[in-house]
Parts: structure tokens; sequence; C-alpha cells
């Protein structure tokens, strides 16, 4: 029996995935082997050591303490994709908030309220006052083209847009999504000069905090409209709102509320609503619980933000072990496995070994039950971080 504790309400969908046969979900857990989140901060939580793995059931993990999961060689995994479509249609919703004003001209209309038979005729008169561009011929930039990036280039190629995307690590499945009239800007200058549009899709990191600034800002075009429904770290508010205020960006939409942006003239601000639909709580619980399945009864890793893929289809063989061992990427480590298993006469029926940077993990099938002796020896091997069998009756 697995225990699975729930950081946040985790959609139904996906919590049926765990069959309650061999799994316990509960809020409130002692040692749990896995942990389900959406937006609870874990910076400051302590966890037990039985925890194995943690699963965000969404994309950004800045709630997560990753770096120090890593060292106790817990496994990290998000939901890349679940979650695309609502964000992208937000997005295009946010385009067309940004250029035509209806949010201020609704409220201009319901201001007429009293009126009665001379709003028609004051409501023709004052429509002047909200009038806004099309998106169609206008050229968007579209920062970070992974899923939810290459939906909304697509998107709005669709709607006549011209769009460049910028992503220095773009990967070869996004690449072919993308639609052949996306144009690739070798670098963010190339965005900032040409787009109409900027929209914003890149995790936060130390090297994208912060990266609109008053200097990227500086090399827009002149009424540039900006939309950030990623990260609210991505944009340095205070010269975001100097640079509404001057002219130079003639709207901005986001997605993350903060004092300073609030009751701005030309700047809309929303609760985070980017994956606030039912059918992408839905997609990301789903996916979230059935990465944690395969990993705790299988050993498979399937994306995990801080360990490599590492798949297998080959079953456990009957009666054996499957040891999942994580430890630092360094020479003659695996020698060591071996050797252990060896001069306990344990044969290995298969092994993989997959590395992402420090971080190295195998999946080990050895014939015959590993006993916890041995478990304990593989587990003391300098480099480890963690040894879990999985056994096969």
């Amino acid at each position: 029996m697995f225990k699975i504790q729930t950081l946040n309400k985790i959609s139904a969908s996906g919590l049926s995935r765990l069959d309650r046969d061999n799994y316990e979900v509960a809020t409130d857990i002692n040692n749990p082997d896995a942990i389900l989140v959406r937006s609870a901060d874990m910076h400051e939580m302590k966890l037990s050591d039985s925890v194995k793995a943690v699963a965000r059931a969404g994309a950004g993990t800045n709630n997560i303490p990753i770096p120090e999961l890593t060292e106790k060689g817990v496994v990290v995994f998000n939901t890349p994709g679940a979650n695309a479509n609502a964000v992208k249609e937000l997005v295009v919703l946010g385009l067309l908030l940004s250029s035509r004003p209806v949010i201020d001209a609704n409220a201009w209309t319901n201001a007429l309220s009293g009126k009665g038979d001379e709003i028609p005729e004051l409501a023709e008169k004052g429509k002047s006052k909200f009038v806004g561009p099309e998106l169609k011929g206008k050229t968007l930039g579209v920062i970070g083209l992974g899923a939810i990036g290459a939906m909304v280039a697509n998107t709005a190629i669709k709607l006549g847009m011209n769009v460049i995307g910028y992503d220095p690590f773009l990967s070869i499945n996004a690449a072919w999504s993308l639609d052949h009239n996306v144009q690739h800007s070798e670098t963010l200058e190339g965005i900032y000069k040409n787009a109409d549009y900027i929209t914003l899709h890149v995790p936060q990191t130390n090297d994208t905090k912060g990266m609109i600034n008053a200097s990227s800002l500086k090399m827009m075009k002149d009424g540039v409209r900006i939309l950030n429904i990623a990260r609210g770290g991505l944009v340095n508010n205070a010269d975001m709102l100097d640079a509404v205020k001057s002219g130079k960006v003639a709207c901005f939409v986001s997605d993350f509320a903060a004092e300073e942006l609030l009751n701005q003239q030309n700047i809309i601000c929303l609760p985070h609503l980017g994956a606030s639909t039912p059918e992408a709580e839905d997609n990301c619980a789903q996916m979230a619980a059935l990465q944690l399945k395969d990993f705790l009864e299988n050993g498979n890793v399937v994306n995990s933000v801080n360990f490599p893929k590492t798949v297998t289809d080959n079953p456990i063989p009957a009666g054996g072990t499957r040891l999942c061992i994580s430890h630092k990427n360094i020479p003659d480590t695996i020698s060591k496995f071996t050797t252990i298993l060896g001069e306990a006469k344990l044969n290995i029926a298969g092994m993989i070994n997959q590395a992402r940077g420090d971080v190295a993990y195998n999946l080990i099938d050895v014939d015959g039950k590993v006993g916890d002796d041995i478990i304990a020896k593989l587990a003391a091997c300098e480099t480890v971080t963690k040894v879990r069998p999985i056994f096969r009756a």
C-alpha cells in the first residue's frame, strides 16, 4: 500500500487513477511515499525521509525546493502541456483585451445606468473613446516555444498575425508542432525591435527573472502591448509601470496581481487564471497521478524537472527485485553496485542508467529478492542519495 499526501485540493478525476486497493490518499498522513501538490508552498515544509517523489499538478515548480529534494534523491515531477490549452486561450483573450478596451468600455456603459431612453444615443457618441486596433496583420513576438508558446504561436497565425518566436532551447517535438509560418528569431533583441505584441512563455530562473525591464523595454516599439501569463517575476513591475505611463507600452496584461499594478490605466491584472479551467485541473491531476503511479510501481521517471528520463517496458522478473537507485553522476559508481550484487551471488537481469547533469538514476533488475543487508550496502555507497527496491512476487 502506497501512501500519497495531497497538499491542495486535487481533481477527483486525477485521484481516481490511484486505485484504493494499492493507494491511501489523504491530506494528513504519516510517512507518505509521495506528495501531490498544486500551489502550496513547500519551501518551509519538513518532509519525512519516506518521501520518494513529489508531483506538481501544473507546469511551474517555484513552490517546490528542488535543489534540497534532489540532494535527498527525491524525484520531482511536473505536468508540462496538461494545462497548455487553458493558458493559450487566456493569452488569446489577453491579446484581444490589450487591443480593444472592452473592460473600460463596459465600465463606462454601466455608468449610463439611470439615463433611460438617452442611453443608445449616449453610447453611440461615447464609443469613439474605446477604439482599438485589430490583431490581423500585426506582429506577435512569442518568447518561449514550449507546449504553451507553440500553441499560442499557431493560434496567432490562424488569427492572421505575423509571428516571430524565440527559444534557444527549442525541442525537436516543439519544432515539429509549430506552424511553418512562424518565423524564428536568433535573439531576444529581434523580438523586442519588431513585435507589436509580446507574450512571455518561459520559466522563471536566475537568467529570466526581471527580463522585461527598463533596458529591454527601451528596445521595443513605441505602443507595444505586452502579456505575462507565465511567471510574475519575469517583469520588473516598476519599470513596466513607468513604460505604461510614458506611453512606451500601450497595454500590459499580467496574470500576477501586485499592489503597484492595480487600478492603473492601461494595465490589466488578473488573479492567476492561466490554468483555472476544470479541464486543465483534470488534465494536470490525471497526468501527475499517473506519473507517480508509474514511478512507485515500476520505477519509471517521465517529466521530472530534476531527474533524467528513465523508462523501461520490461516487467520486473517474477520473484525478482527492481532496484531504483539515484546517485551523483560520478565515474565508477555503477561498478560498485555490480560488485555488491555480484558478491551476493545475485544475477542482474537488466539495467538502465541515465544521467542529467550531476544526477544519475538506475533501474537494475535482479533475479531473486534483494535482502535488506544488500540494500543497506548499496545505500552506503558514497555517491548514492536513495535506494528503493520494488519486489515482484
